[in-house]
């Protein structure tokens, strides 16, 4: 069986471009120059991007649901537009090809209508399929890596499309060889899945575990979209970037310090001997579970998540990340690391190196909570 789908973008740009609507946090902030390039021959007319080959800093945006523009200002910014997907069926396995720009959860809706299994445990998650090599996305006991065959990607340096096997990507947990020796040297144009026909639910996560051995592949996504939608809320009604922070990984010694003085901390040991915290629990348990300082907080059902209730200053969400972050390491000596990109006029800047301008302060919530 051959199918393709195939959808055909001409080449544009925009200059002054906003880019409220293309970040799923709502944040108002703009930037000098937007690229969407959806073929080859649109890769070559873009400007030199080469890192420290360029006067302009820049930024590769995917569908925006897991970036926060820091400031009222962004870097030129490229929105990759390759679009389409092929599927080749072999005696035991699928090959699905998809363009970078494809939807990620329509994409797992498409493969189950196929009749292929295996992304199930990864739907309702947002995005693009380009970026979800770069984060590795993962969800429920399953990850990216999986099923990924390979990723072609464009090389500015030498303007040419590279075919990189899943080996070559250096896949971590929430990492990949995109956001470490390849960060900003490229752009992800499509991503190659295979899917073995030998097929078996992946029923480890909790949530997942009150199904029956035997649950389809479709029974399976929609316990999934079921306890997700319970948990997360909806961007489009309540701004947000799903889970804001990684879950921590520590190494024995601490995770049994830890387990003495909270004998019920929920604990996933690792392959390498270290320990992953839920960071969701985490912030639950130090008592930001439905925080909220003026017009950001975090989420009342899911701690995991910060909310943008009406701000259109990036910079809200930084605060109220730091808050959060200082919070969770007086309790329990455990650090927090965003999962959210942070973009300033600059580009792609590190988390500790933002200057949070407007600390929230104990003193202020205390004057805040009094008052309500």
């Amino acid at each position: 069986m051959v199918l393709s789908v195939l959808i055909i973008m001409a080449m544009n740009s925009n200059q002054n471009y906003s880019l409220k609507s293309s970040n799923s946090f709502n944040i108002k902030t703009s930037c000098s120059d937007i690229y969407f390039p959806s073929t080859f021959a649109d890769l070559l007319k873009l400007p030199e991007l080469t890192v420290g080959n360029t006067s302009d800093t820049f930024y590769i945006l995917g569908e925006g649901s897991n970036t926060l523009f820091v400031e009222s200002q962004a870097p030129i910014i490229i929105q990759p537009k390759f679009t389409g997907i092929n599927i080749l069926e072999h005696k035991d396995h699928f090959i699905v090809t998809a363009g970078a720009a494809e939807n990620w959860h329509d994409l797992v809706c498409f493969c189950l209508e196929q009749g292929i299994y295996g992304l199930e445990n990864l739907a309702l998650i947002p995005g693009s399929v380009g970026a979800a090599p770069v984060q590795n996305i993962g969800a429920y006991g399953v990850e990216f890596s999986n099923y990924c065959q390979e990723v072609q990607w464009y090389e500015f340096a030498s303007k040419t499309l590279l075919s990189l096997s899943k080996e070559a990507c250096n896949f971590a947990y929430r990492d990949s060889v995109f956001k470490q020796e390849r960060y900003n040297k490229g752009l992800i144009t499509q991503v190659t899945f295979k899917f073995p026909k030998a097929w078996q639910a992946n029923l480890s996560y909790a949530g997942l575990d009150v199904l029956a051995k035997n649950s389809s592949a479709k029974e399976v996504m929609a316990q999934v979209i079921t306890l997700r939608s319970s948990k997360l809320p909806d961007p489009k009604t309540l701004p947000n970037a799903g889970s804001f922070f990684k879950n921590p990984v520590i190494n024995q010694d601490t995770f049994i310090q830890l387990k003495q003085r909270y004998p019920n901390i929920p604990n996933y040991p690792q392959q390498d001997g270290q320990v992953k915290l839920a960071a969701g629990w985490l912030i639950d348990q130090s008592g930001l579970k439905g925080f909220r300082h003026h017009d950001v907080g975090v989420h009342q059902q899911q701690a995991l998540v910060l909310v943008n209730y009406g701000s259109d200053v990036g910079a809200d969400i930084i605060s109220l990340a730091k808050y959060v972050q200082r919070k969770v390491a007086e309790k329990f000596s455990v650090l927090l690391t965003p999962e959210v990109r942070m973009i300033t006029h600059q580009g792609e800047s590190s988390f500790s190196s933002l200057i949070d301008t407007n600390p929230i302060e104990d003193s202020n919530v205390m004057r805040e909570n009094s008052d309500d």
